[in-house]
């Protein structure tokens, strides 16, 4: 957490990335406009296609040309970005973003980039292109004071807010060896996070059998019913305890009426924060029955991420993020959170990372979304001095 001087003294003088990166704000917050307006709706390729290319010339414009660059093809999803910056000390350190965003296309029409004084709004402001802003120009501040860094990966992943189907890959193959990870989604409060829960998408399904409501309804098996019944079995599978949760989020059946109905399904989001609990869960789904024979269950889905449980070498380098951060006048906490994000691909290879060093702010996903540009400096300056510290002989 960033914490405010004593009272009756004065404060020391800015470290140099700070008063670097403070010097650099309104570039920055210009820099955050101009991705802003790039509309990058997770399920429109066109889009993520064109967003991708803007930010590809952008990158060189601020970082200039990079060592080794690729785009992968993402298919139908977007596409991934690699763009590799060469340093002068050993090894690399990965930085991850997301370009995509929740917002449908035309969310700019009606809620444009806009700026408060120090606070900035507008669709994907803080999950997470502020994110992005504050990676790059952590690189570039680390080259404008001199500092010996190591290679920096930059990956930029067009699918990350429907779980990376494509970018998962590539972050496990590019984090592998890596002295670090670092995530650049958005901070809880200043604090960085190094838990998240792993994530269950399931769909339930139930086919019954139709049948006229009046004339006939008992030669019928309500699917609805059956579904019915079983909903509250499957709310009971959570255990807040263990930090489980389960959410029946969608419920759909029938199709009039006077019939009873033929089929029924929902969908489950389940959320864990002990990786044993997925076993006790797969289990469960599997044992669901119904109360009427005639009637047919599916379950489908998959753990769309496992959790994020802080490893050794996770514990490692936050020490090191908060010693960084206690020289830029940081009072850096951690924290675990609900959310899943692609850090938890890393964090399950037992492979060092920190997530969370983006921006503050608030509402993602909802249209009071945020962010606090009065802090990108010192969080900017905590990358870049992070980055110089990994460096095995900086």
């Amino acid at each position: 957490m960033i914490s405010a001087p004593q009272a009756g003294k004065p404060e020391p003088p800015p470290a140099p990335l700070r008063l670097w990166a403070s010097r650099a704000l309104p570039a920055m917050a210009r820099d955050l406009r101009f991705l802003v307006g790039l509309e990058t709706p997770s399920e429109d390729k066109a889009l993520l296609d064109a967003g991708l290319s803007a930010i590809e010339g952008w990158l060189v414009e601020r970082l200039g040309p990079p060592g080794e660059l690729h785009r992968h093809d993402g298919g139908a999803h977007g596409d991934v970005l690699e763009a590799s910056y060469p340093g002068e000390a050993p090894g690399h350190v990965l930085f991850l973003c997301h370009y995509d965003t929740v917002w449908p296309a035309g969310t700019l029409a009606d809620w444009p980039f806009r700026r408060a004084g120090t606070i900035a709004s507008g669709p994907g402001t803080f999950d997470m292109k502020l994110g992005i802003v504050q990676a790059v120009w952590a690189l570039r501040g680390a080259r404008a004071l001199g500092l010996r860094v190591p290679t920096v990966r930059l990956l930029l992943n067009g699918d990350e807010e429907i779980g990376s189907p494509v970018g998962r890959a590539h972050i496990e193959r590019l984090s592998e060896g890596a002295l670090a990870t670092l995530v650049f989604e958005a901070s809880l409060d200043g604090a960085v996070k190094t838990g998240r829960k792993g994530v269950g998408l399931f769909e339930v399904t139930v086919v019954g059998v139709e049948a006229h409501a009046g004339l006939d309804p008992l030669a019928g098996v309500s699917a609805i019913h059956q579904l019915a019944e079983l909903i509250p079995v499957l709310a009971a599978l959570g255990d807040p305890a263990k930090g489980t949760t389960v959410n029946v989020g969608l419920v759909n059946g029938g199709t009039a009426l006077n019939v009873v109905a033929g089929k029924a399904g929902c969908g489950l989001d389940i959320r864990v924060a002990d990786p044993a609990e997925t076993a006790r869960l797969d289990a469960a789904l599997a044992a669901l029955r119904l109360s009427d024979p005639r009637a047919r269950l599916t379950v489908r889905g998959e753990w769309n991420r496992p959790p994020m449980v802080p490893n050794p070498a996770t514990r490692r380098l936050f020490e090191l993020a908060r010693r960084v951060g206690a020289g830029l006048g940081l009072d850096l906490a951690q924290v675990s959170v609900g959310g899943a994000s692609d850090a938890n691909f890393v964090s399950a290879l037992n492979r060092p990372v920190l997530d969370g060093l983006g921006a503050l702010g608030g509402g993602a996903h909802a249209r009071h979304e945020h962010v606090l540009l009065d802090h990108l400096p010192v969080r900017t300056a905590l990358v870049a001095g992070l980055l110089s510290a990994l460096s095995p002989a900086g």
